[in-house]
């Protein structure tokens, strides 16, 4: 008879030099937010500051808004994006599961109760002290590897926002916004966002 696996009732249980699958993440009891990165257990730091959170809710609202009544839509963290590069899209297949601040997703097949399976059109993520790396390098690489189409970087304490288009299987720097005026999405061409009312109350 096999040996029926422990229940993962806290993150302290887990042995962070395995690599795990969807199906493992789903059986999970505990309450941290966590992210798997091709199988490996990455924890997600406490819950925002008050700037990230600020500037998240000003670009859900924004984005929102703009959406009603037409096919995209928008989805604020926590809610589990599962990318499928190099596996299949059963449970125990799916080794990547991301939780981006802001996403975008333009194809309403990806979209299930449990998240979004594939890659959204477009990812936005909100850099915290603690994440500069995993925002700059390893969200980077995974969701250019992944074709996400559009990526924004954005820096609460610079009021900044820095965007990327997907060109060749790489992204490319289209453009940098530090100061009052119009933010394009290439998503969503009639979308433009004012810079001021992203950081408003930032």
């Amino acid at each position: 008879m096999t040996p029926t696996a422990p229940v993962i009732t806290d993150f302290a249980q887990l042995d962070l030099s395995q690599r795990y699958t969807y199906a493992d993440y789903l059986s999970w009891k505990f309450t941290d937010l966590v992210e798997l990165i091709r199988g490996r257990v990455l924890r997600k730091m406490a819950g925002p500051a008050r700037a990230h959170q600020r500037c998240s809710m000003n670009f859900s609202r924004l984005i929102d808004s703009y959406l009603l009544g037409k096919a995209c839509q928008v989805f604020a963290a926590p809610f589990d994006v599962r990318l499928l590069r190099s596996t299949g899209n059963s449970d125990d297949q799916v080794r990547t599961v991301v939780q981006p601040d802001l996403c975008v997703i333009c194809e309403p097949a990806k979209l299930d109760e449990r998240g979004c399976l594939g890659a959204p059109n477009w990812i936005i993520e909100i850099v915290s002290r603690g994440t500069v790396i995993h925002d700059t390098r390893t969200k980077f690489d995974l969701y250019a590897e992944n074709g996400v189409a559009e990526y924004w970087i954005v820096y609460p304490g610079e009021q900044s926002i820095t965007v990327f288009t997907l060109q060749g299987g790489e992204y490319q720097a289209v453009g940098e916004y530090y100061e009052p005026g119009l933010v394009p999405s290439h998503t969503l061409p009639e979308l433009q966002l004012e810079w001021a009312a992203v950081f408003v109350g930032v």
